[in-house]
């Protein structure tokens, strides 16, 4: 390495507060639940990597190809995503194949950049990895590029990285992939019999067969109806196939939890007729943004009716802009780090779903957000009342240190630490994962020896509760112990 390079090292009391009597008790509760195993239970890892066990690649295939928070930073200092080697689609992505952008410059080109991830939650999660997980010791540089490049493809490349290698390594005891409610899941089902099926299961995402705003929208129902054997022209055959393909991802991929992205966290309580109507309406192509947005709020509510029936555990993330840029989305497709949040209104929003079915004691809602603002205004008084709904943690955009710092401090004093639900990473990126827990394990430390030494709650609740926020309440809102 060169000897212009800084040195990498991770303190050992990182994120526990400048407060010397924070940091002594943060470090106790710290050291009572750093090793706990790592509880994933939503996430966007790729379920061929679990099936297969093939070694990753190279450097750049790993770190940045699938990582929509470092190229998003690079991009928006006008770096081109080609230049990155970021996948296309369409026809001009099947003509830039062939010119595909050589990895080791890719890389080249994110180390020269490096230094925009300070202070960020990515610079965390890469020098987190970089040295807990590859041994570096001198900070990532236009220097070292090269070398770093050469030594993590190096041991990419050996049986202790492959992926069923790292799970044991890192310790994580269960994680849940995402698909799609089209997805054949061949990797799930590959897995099936296998020790793995224990650890990896999915969860059903069913956006591409509920979002009428979606250019593919309508041929995706035609597909639902011929994978299921169900008129998907009608309403209720509609419904009776995602009915379908839900059973479909419980005994075929062991899902536990449903998954929905959408703009907005509305819920409707149509009657048949109007339900019948809008669907019509929406399967014409002729539906405006409203109806298109009251759908997708009906549907919300007809899904949690179904998680009342087949006990998955509902989690609706509202509240992003989905590609906000249309070049990019048009040149490369989804999730390219061009999603904006959104203002998010959740009290009038969920009334409809809430007053049909959040008495029900059968209905396990977990709701995430990205607007900060309705922490304590609206989400901490809904999750501290009805008995159906819990709060996710900080999430995406406020997947930080700051960010969860926040989201415990507004929440805590209305819904208490029991109506969340610990902590789950969200990632695609697949070595950044024990970094991610390891950030909000600190955090919650941190937060949690702040209450003690305020003398708001004793250290024998601390210890308890750092356990809870860590590994037990994870695992009873997602159905895992």
């Amino acid at each position: 390495m060169s000897n212009d390079s800084t040195l990498l090292a991770l303190h050992p009391d990182r994120l526990f507060s400048s407060d010397a009597a924070v940091i002594k008790i943060a470090r106790e509760l710290y050291e009572s639940i750093k090793d706990l195993p790592i509880i994933s239970p939503h996430g966007h890892t790729d379920p061929r990597w679990f099936n297969e066990n093939e070694n990753f690649g190279n450097a750049t295939e790993l770190f940045l190809k699938p990582d929509h928070y470092v190229f998003r930073m690079l991009y928006s200092q006008g770096i081109k995503l080609t230049d990155l080697g970021i996948p296309q689609h369409g026809e001009q992505g099947d003509l830039a194949s062939s010119k595909a952008a050589d990895p080791t410059k890719a890389w080249q080109l994110f180390a020269d950049n490096y230094h925009l991830f300070a202070g960020t939650p990515s610079g965390y999660w890469l020098d987190s990895v970089f040295c807990d997980v590859f041994g570096f010791t001198e900070k990532l540089c236009s220097d070292n590029a090269q070398q770093y490049y050469q030594e993590i493809t190096a041991q990419l490349a050996t049986p202790e990285f492959k992926p069923h290698a790292l799970m044991d390594r890192f310790n994580i005891e269960f994680i849940a992939t995402t698909e799609g409610a089209l997805d054949d899941l061949k990797h799930h089902r590959a897995i099936k019999d296998t020790p793995m099926a224990k650890r990896v299961v999915t969860s059903f995402r069913p956006d591409d067969v509920v979002d009428a705003s979606r250019e593919d929208f309508i041929d995706n129902v035609k597909k639902l109806g011929e994978i299921t054997g169900k008129d998907t022209k009608t309403w209720q055959g509609y419904l009776e196939a995602i009915r379908v393909r839900r059973a479909y991802f419980i005994t075929e991929g062991r899902a536990t939890a449903t998954d929905h992205g959408h703009p907005t966290a509305l819920t409707a309580d149509l009657s048949l007729a109007d339900c019948e109507s809008l669907f019509a309406k929406c399967l014409s192509g002729q539906s405006n943004e409203d109806e298109q947005e009251l759908f997708r709020g009906q549907l919300l509510t007809e899904l949690a009716g179904m998680s009342i029936e087949d006990g998955l555990v509902m989690q609706i993330h509202p509240g992003a802009h989905r590609n906000h840029n249309q070049p990019i989305f048009d040149f490369y497709g989804r999730d390219k780090g061009c999603d904006i949040p959104s203002q998010t209104e959740y009290v009038n929003a969920l009334k409809p779903l809430l007053s049909k079915y959040g008495n029900h004691p059968d209905l396990n809602i977990i709701l995430f957000t990205l607007d900060e603002t309705t922490y304590s205004r609206e989400l901490a008084p809904l999750a501290g009342h009805y008995p159906s709904l819990k709060l996710g943690p900080a999430w995406w955009f406020h997947d930080s240190p700051a960010g969860m710092l926040r989201f415990r401090q507004q929440t805590t004093e209305t819904a208490g630490f029991y109506n969340t639900v610990g902590f789950n990473d969200d990632t695609r990126a697949f070595l950044s994962i024990p970094a991610r827990h390891d950030v909000a394990r600190r955090v919650d430390c941190r937060y949690l020896a702040e209450l003690v030494t305020n003398h708001q709650i004793d250290i024998k609740t601390a210890h308890e509760l750092a356990y809870q926020l860590t590994y037990g309440l994870v695992k009873k809102a997602y159905k895992l112990a």
